[in-house]
């Protein structure tokens, strides 16, 4: 009866109306349900969840969701968000990556090389993103910086000799620079290639290196007395967001043993570190939507590149300076793009 009845107004129509105008409603016919396709995909309800191994960074977390306003994307119209963070406690990463894994997200997005390698370790098939990761390609997070070659893209922090350049600026700002002590996470493989990158710049500079690595907050303390005992000039703390949740213990440390110390992250500096140098880490945050985008839209991030940092800051904390009795010299402080008073 209903298949009579489609025919029966399908010849209504051709008897109604000519070729002509029978196209014209064809056209219409098809406009309309595009129409109400595009519609139904613009409803689409995307699932992001963020994945991060030191507490939050409500600045950062704000330039990613900027980043995906920017983009097209209304949270709790077509884009979900859920929030994940170690808050410095890396034996955490598992279980909340594990969490995250069973919410079914479409797109995970990792704040970390640490929280990028816990993702990667809980799966193989669901979208990672990492906003900053150091080393992608020797943490083995991906096989190359062009073609990454698994379910895990993003964007680096390093650019070729930041850390050398960091201990360049330390020896600037104190020239009587002997010994510098060096502050990593020991976990981290990333740690590895850094100090290999650091020492070449320390010979030209006529620099000893300490290094020290710690896996724990209770051993930053136990590293800043052995290289008080070491009685080391100076400190170059090297990327890691791990250190970066320990920034508190770090800065008050540094100011207790009277520490010049340079950090990668201007954070530190806006919590009372020293001085930084390093990517504009916030930018890369933003940055970081565009790769969450085109994965929403098909990419697969096996062929995504991993991009690098273009935007880079020197930030400098004369209260910090003050506190340790330490005078900036002015060819240092005039490039500082920013300088806390």
């Amino acid at each position: 009866m209903k298949q009579f009845w489609i025919f029966d107004f399908g010849f209504w129509i051709r008897r109604s109306i000519g070729r002509k105008e029978l196209c014209l409603v064809l056209v219409a016919l098809i406009l309309a349900l595009c129409s109400f396709a595009q519609a139904q995909q613009a409803t689409t309800m995307h699932r992001v969840c963020f994945l991060s191994s030191r507490a939050g960074i409500e600045v950062r977390e704000e330039a990613f969701k900027q980043g995906l306003r920017e983009l097209g994307y209304d949270e709790g119209k077509n884009i979900s968000l859920e929030w994940r963070f170690a808050k410095g406690d890396a034996s955490q990463i598992p279980a909340l990556a594990s969490e995250l894994i069973q919410a079914k997200c479409d797109v995970l997005v990792a704040g970390g090389t640490e929280a990028t390698n816990g993702l990667k370790s809980a799966t193989a098939t669901i979208p990672v993103v990492f906003t900053v990761a150091s080393d992608p390609v020797g943490a083995g997070l991906v096989a190359s910086l062009s073609r990454p070659g698994s379910n895990v893209t993003g964007l680096s922090l390093d650019a070729p000799g930041l850390n050398g350049k960091r201990l360049e600026i330390l020896k600037e700002v104190l020239p009587r620079l002997s010994r510098s002590g060096v502050l990593y996470h020991r976990a981290s493989p990333a740690s590895k290639v850094f100090l290999t990158e650091i020492e070449p710049v320390a010979r030209s500079l006529k620099v000893q290196l300490k290094p020290h690595g710690v896996e724990t907050a209770n051993e930053i303390d136990a590293a800043f007395k052995a290289m008080s005992n070491e009685r080391v000039d100076g400190l170059v703390r090297l990327p890691s967001g791990f250190l970066t949740s320990l920034r508190k213990p770090t800065v008050e440390l540094a100011a207790h043993h009277r520490l010049p110390a340079i950090y990668d992250d201007r954070i530190i500096v806006e919590d009372g570190g020293l001085m930084s140098y390093g990517p504009d880490i916030t930018d890369l945050y933003r940055r970081s939507a565009s790769h969450v985008d085109k994965i929403l839209k098909g990419a697969k991030p096996a062929d995504l590149p991993v991009e690098q940092p273009t935007k880079f800051e020197m930030v400098i904390n004369l209260k910090a300076a003050k506190q340790i009795g330490l005078t900036i010299p002015p060819n240092v402080l005039v490039r500082a793009d920013r300088v806390i008073k």
